[in-house]
């Protein structure tokens, strides 16, 4: 059975809050409401905090308890911008290939020099790329992609699988219509630095034309539709994923542990117990002028009796302090683990 969309609660309707499970799947709808508990509207009431205290940014999120099928959110259905959000879904569509029997964790793939990007959460395959061409394995680019957030490795995979629009019917094909893959992270920093396709930045910009420009692609990017997600959108994906509803057992088990070697950066992991297992995916843009475009991390909690949380969080156009926004992350993961254990 297919989930119905997230209900986008407020304090007004947090009542809709806990819902009965139904069949695999929750329910996010009710003809006959049930009353939420005292902890349920406490959780809420939290998430509509956040939500304030992330302004004038735009925080967006969605709660799913697979143990109570409750769910919660703010902003659940409005879509943001994932930026390395996406390299999941990306490696979950690799992986389903690999299951299909139409690639191998061992198959070779060349990356030439023009191909390699900067930018990942550790050193990788950008950083520590030589000569004009290298040879990986497709094991090794999902590795680097989603454990390292390599921005090379993700866009050589996109290219293996046939494309971005291969990721998104892969979505579609699995029920999940609120996120969307387009373009790679190339495509991404084209429109970031507000450059058409094979341009490059100008090499006599004078600090004042290369301000402007950057501040044209940072509000291209808010206006771009492509590589989106709502957080409802988000959870069904990992709630799939963790039911074995997208891939074979083995493939889930490798995506689920690429994901929970994920430890940098740490945001929703910094405000969680010890004994809470974590298999997430952030994202994050560039800053301009104080601004961040885009600051988000997906994950899936567990702890060691068996209860799962799943969780979306996306914030967008924020002016806050790195500082800052890690604390709301953190907090946000606080609240979720303090209401799951009530």
């Amino acid at each position: 059975m297919q989930s119905t969309p997230f209900r986008c609660l407020s304090m007004a309707v947090a009542a809709a809050f806990a819902l009965a499970c139904q069949a695999s799947y929750p329910a996010f709808a009710s003809d006959q409401p049930v009353a939420a508990s005292a902890d349920a509207r406490q959780l809420q009431r939290a998430l509509d905090a956040l939500v304030q205290r992330a302004r004038p940014g735009v925080l967006g999120v969605a709660v799913l308890d697979l143990q109570s099928g409750a769910s919660a959110g703010v902003h659940a259905d409005q879509a943001f911008p994932m930026m390395s959000v996406f390299k999941a879904p990306v490696a979950a569509a690799v992986l389903a290939r690999v299951d299909g029997g139409s690639l191998s964790l061992d198959q070779p793939v060349v990356i030439h020099q023009a191909d390699v990007l900067s930018g990942s959460a550790v050193p990788s395959i950008g950083a520590h790329f030589h000569g004009e061409q290298m040879t990986f394995t497709v094991g090794q680019l999902l590795t680097a992609a989603v454990s390292q957030s390599d921005n090379t490795a993700v866009d050589a995979l996109i290219k293996v699988v046939g494309g971005p629009e291969v990721v998104t019917a892969f979505l579609r094909a699995h029920g999940i219509a609120g996120m969307r893959v387009d373009q790679g992270e190339a495509g991404v920093s084209r429109v970031a630095q507000d450059l058409r396709p094979g341009e490059s930045e100008p090499v006599d910009e004078s600090a004042q034309a290369a301000r402007a420009r950057h501040l044209r692609g940072y509000q291209a990017f808010l206006a771009d539709p492509r590589n989106r997600s709502t957080p409802e959108a988000a959870v069904t994906f990992l709630h799939k994923l963790w039911k074995g509803e997208l891939l074979s057992p083995a493939s889930t088990q490798r995506l689920l542990n690429l994901m929970y070697a994920q430890t940098i950066p740490n945001r929703l992991r910094a405000g969680l117990p010890a004994n809470v297992r974590l298999a997430d995916k952030s994202g994050t843009s560039w800053t301009v002028d104080g601004r961040i475009a885009a600051y988000n991390d997906i994950g899936i909690l567990s702890w060691p009796d068996g209860h799962v949380v799943i969780v979306a969080a996306f914030l967008s156009d924020s002016p806050a302090t790195p500082a800052a926004r890690d604390a709301l992350f953190a907090g946000l993961a606080r609240d979720i683990a303090a209401a799951a254990r009530r």
